[in-house]
């Protein structure tokens, strides 16, 4: 004869056994759960200068997303060269891509031409790679005078320096590395470098501070060169009606002489594209925008009322490479 409230004491003990191993495997997975980021505190910008490189750059994008960090990465221009599929991992990690010049030389120890053309080629290579022209650029060695500053504008970048110092370049530790990031207030940009086992060791206890201090890793603004949102949208000093706008170009037509190119700009409708050629290129015919020329070489173009994507038409004179895009908002 069944003994019925004995097998219903089993039974609510049974429930009551699976019930407490699901609570605990409840409880072990929320605590294994890293807590959303709180950025109530703003948001810094961690930089890392003189990538790409075979040796650390994978293993340093790794420390970054498995930290849940996002940096602005400031190429050489040789260096992408020789590395485009880690610029392109530098892009799809999320990560924010700047010009540090062609080769790292004493910019301001060269001519105007000179100063262009590390800046131009650093500008195409990583177009090349990514389909986008940065906005950023860092002078090596953080030199600068107002012919560099003018050559920039006429690329159409924004001079981005650094708040704080990691001293990484200059034998700093990991500890010390830790201790300089956690100097940042918000707004502020901290100077690393791609290349050294102790700044890459430090990545882990930066993000760690930056959460004790209710800090995020955010973008550098081209408009103001503070850091903010990754949206670009948290800093109050950015201009009324910013943004931030991408140019893509995309092929046309060739011919023996010339070719055609179509360039298509997202992410806002009031858009100042710069467009920089490789002399002794010119520019033969334009469409669906408004053009201006600040210099031989830089041509700058304004929507007309005809959507977001213009043409044009570039006599080669024996050089095929495409020019250097790069958005702005208007």
């Amino acid at each position: 004869m069944i003994d019925r409230n004995r097998t219903s004491a089993l039974t609510a003990a049974l429930l009551a056994a699976i019930l407490a191993v699901c609570l605990a495997a409840t409880s072990a997975v929320a605590m294994s759960r890293p807590k959303a980021a709180d950025c109530g505190a703003g948001y810094v910008g961690l930089t890392f200068d003189d990538g790409p490189n075979g040796g650390n750059t994978a293993n340093l994008l790794n420390a970054l997303t498995s930290n849940g960090l996002r940096a602005t990465m400031f190429n050489t221009g040789q260096n992408a060269q020789n590395n485009q599929s880690l610029v392109r991992a530098q892009r799809d990690a999320g990560m924010w891509i700047g010009n540090h010049s062609w080769s790292h030389p004493h910019l301001t120890q060269l001519s105007s031409a000179q100063m262009s053309s590390e800046l131009q080629r650093t500008q195409q290579i990583i177009q090349q790679a990514t389909g986008t022209a940065p906005r950023l650029f860092r002078p090596p060695y953080g030199e600068t005078n107002a012919t560099l500053r003018s050559v920039e504008q006429q690329l159409g970048l924004t001079e981005i320096l650094w708040d704080v110092d990691s001293q990484d370049w200059n034998g700093a530790g990991t500890a010390q590395i830790v201790q300089a990031a956690g100097r940042l207030q918000n707004g502020q940009v901290i100077l690393m470098h791609d290349q050294y086992a102790t700044t890459l060791n430090a990545i882990p206890q930066i993000a760690a501070n930056l959460r004790s201090r209710n800090l995020c890793a955010g973008m550098i603004s081209p408009a103001t060169g503070r850091a903010v949102a990754p949206d670009g949208g948290a800093d109050p000093t950015d201009p009324p009606g910013g943004g931030t706008c991408t140019a893509t170009i995309s092929q046309g037509q060739q011919w023996s002489d010339r070719f055609n190119l179509s360039v298509t700009v997202s992410g806002v409708n009031a858009w100042i594209v710069t467009v920089t050629l490789t002399s002794p290129q010119q520019v033969l015919a334009t469409w669906n925008g408004t053009p201006s020329w600040p210099s031989a070489n830089v041509m700058t173009m304004r929507p007309n009322g005809n959507g977001n994507t213009f043409g044009l038409t570039i006599k080669h004179n024996g050089t095929w490479t495409w020019p250097s895009v790069s958005c702005r908002t208007s």
